[in-house]
């Protein structure tokens, strides 16, 4: 496993860090002995960062990660977790977050904390003015956090303002090479680097939408220059390519995703990339664009949804629609969203109460895309078909 040096403090963090996000389920819960024995094995084979959140499925990752941690393996890791701004009102429900992170993590103290999903600079100012930055420093003091961030998910122009509004330990942006000219940016990614403030990025892989139902353009610009290389790799090398990246956080569902990863993390230095390799992103950026309607990671901040729509899902669904030109998208809408889901999912269900909206780190205009995809997911006979096949087959 590969370091890089934090400029701020000088540990070495290996360049993957695990993302406490994507947890393998079963039954719809996390399926905690495989979970554990994942997040024990990536210790062992180097990897040092971990990365989870006070909302990640819904706590459960935060308390699985303590529980993980135990037995020798908390003093070995670094933890990052994150402070909800949304359920911030007062400084009061700061602390109150804090010591239930604590407890939940079995552990005194956190590495890195972060104001979690900031997205323009009066989100900071909020904070900053209930005096959050001020009771984090008090904290930084006593050896409690170690580092103070933030997550980003806005434009550009704000990322560079609260950069500069505060003398921050680290932070994190969504940085990938579909992502290079969004959010952040890579002009963000080296301000930071000039700053000398660490850069932890993630979604590396837009949620999975780098790797899985990729068009055939695309595969066959991977696999023209190097055909055992998977789609996966491309990514995640082109992210470690930039010098400027400490850490790059992967949410890892399954052994095979570990081991790979830590495979590619043994390796992958900065500039290494041919111009050759460089020019194959080119084409593949190109053919994406063009591709992809609705730029939804799968974070899943949008859920859940007061009428019950898998809001990700019917994204996901309608991208491939375009993206891979595959005539069962629609009959994979109507099962997994309709007729064979626990409840029904579908677009059409959103009552535009817009509660989403105000959560979503892409800023999409959600009620107006869903409207789109029940247009052409949907149909005027979707909703009662779903209705007969579910009477039929006894599902409520």
């Amino acid at each position: 496993m590969l370091t890089r040096k934090n400029q701020k403090n000088g540990e070495e963090l290996s360049i993957l860090g695990f993302g406490c996000m994507r947890f393998p389920t079963k039954t719809g819960s996390i399926d905690e002995p495989r979970a554990i024995a994942m997040i024990r094995d990536s210790i062992e084979k180097g990897v040092n960062y971990f990365d989870t959140a006070y909302i990640y499925h819904a706590g459960r990752s935060e308390s699985l990660l303590g529980q993980a941690l135990s037995g020798g393996y908390r003093e070995r890791v670094r933890i990052a977790t994150k402070l909800p701004p949304f359920m911030v009102r007062k400084i009061e429900d700061a602390r109150k977050i804090f010591e239930k992170q604590l407890s939940r993590l079995k552990t005194d103290y956190i590495d890195y904390y972060l104001l979690h999903m900031l997205t323009d600079k009066p989100s900071f100012d909020r904070l900053a003015g209930l005096g959050v930055l001020k009771w984090l420093e008090e904290l930084k003091e006593k050896g409690t956090v170690k580092n103070i961030g933030f997550s980003f998910h806005g434009g550009k122009a704000d990322f560079e303002s609260i950069l500069k509004a505060y003398p921050w330990d680290f932070c994190q942006i969504q940085y990938n090479y579909m992502d290079e000219n969004s959010q952040a940016t890579k002009d963000g990614l080296m301000l930071a680097a000039s700053m000398d403030i660490p850069v932890i990025v993630m979604e590396p892989l837009r949620g999975g939408k780098l790797v899985t139902h990729l068009p055939q353009e695309v595969k066959k610009a991977f696999n023209d220059y190097d055909k055992d290389r998977s789609p996966a790799e491309w990514a995640f090398r082109w992210i470690w390519n930039h010098p400027e990246v400490n850490v790059v956080l992967s949410g890892m569902s399954d052994e095979a995703q570990v081991a790979d990863n830590i495979r590619m993390a043994s390796d992958a230095v900065p500039n290494s990339l041919s111009k050759e390799e460089l020019s194959v992103f080119e084409n593949v950026k190109k053919v994406m664009q063009e591709k992809t309607k609705i730029p939804c990671t799968a974070c899943g901040y949008c859920l859940p949804c007061p009428a019950g729509v898998d809001i990700p899902a019917c994204f996901s669904h309608y991208n491939d629609k375009y993206l891979t030109k595959d005539r069962s998208v629609r009959i994979r809408y109507f099962q997994s969203l309709g007729a064979l889901a626990a409840k029904p999912a579908y677009a059409s269900r959103c009552m535009n109460c817009g509660k989403c909206e105000s959560h979503c780190p892409q800023s999409i205009a959600i009620r107006s895309q869903l409207k789109v995809v029940s247009r052409e997911m949907e149909g005027i006979l979707y909703r009662p078909i779903v209705g007969i096949a579910r009477k039929f087959m006894r599902i409520k």
